[in-house]
């Protein structure tokens, strides 16, 4: 069973529902890929809500494809991918076979 290890959980206004595990945006946006994000999504949030945000320690991530254990994690629409624009956001501690999986990120 994979786990997290949360270093630093805080809260933002969700601008949108939000989803557990997928990276959320400084503006309580699911995060895109041409910026930072705040963290993930610890729980499900309606818009609104006072969502509560993983932003350091080890966070279970929804993978957007296959990734290897160890490399860069950038996002995709909320989702953790290897290639694309935007800053690094942790590192796979797991590796997928493709999307829609759980993976341990180090966020960084």
């Amino acid at each position: 069973m994979k786990t997290e290890q949360p270093i630093l959980i805080t809260s933002i206004e969700a601008a949108e529902d939000l989803t557990k595990n997928l990276f959320v945006g400084f503006d309580g946006f699911k995060c895109s890929g041409a910026s930072k994000s705040l963290g993930v999504c610890n729980a499900a949030s309606s818009l609104g809500e006072e969502a509560p945000i993983l932003c350091r320690g080890i966070a279970l991530v929804t993978t957007g494809e296959a990734i290897t254990v160890g490399s860069e994690i950038k996002v995709n629409a909320g989702k953790a991918v290897v290639v694309g624009i935007g800053p690094v956001e942790g590192y796979a501690l797991d590796a997928s076979l493709g999307a829609d999986e759980l993976i341990r990120v180090l966020l960084v």
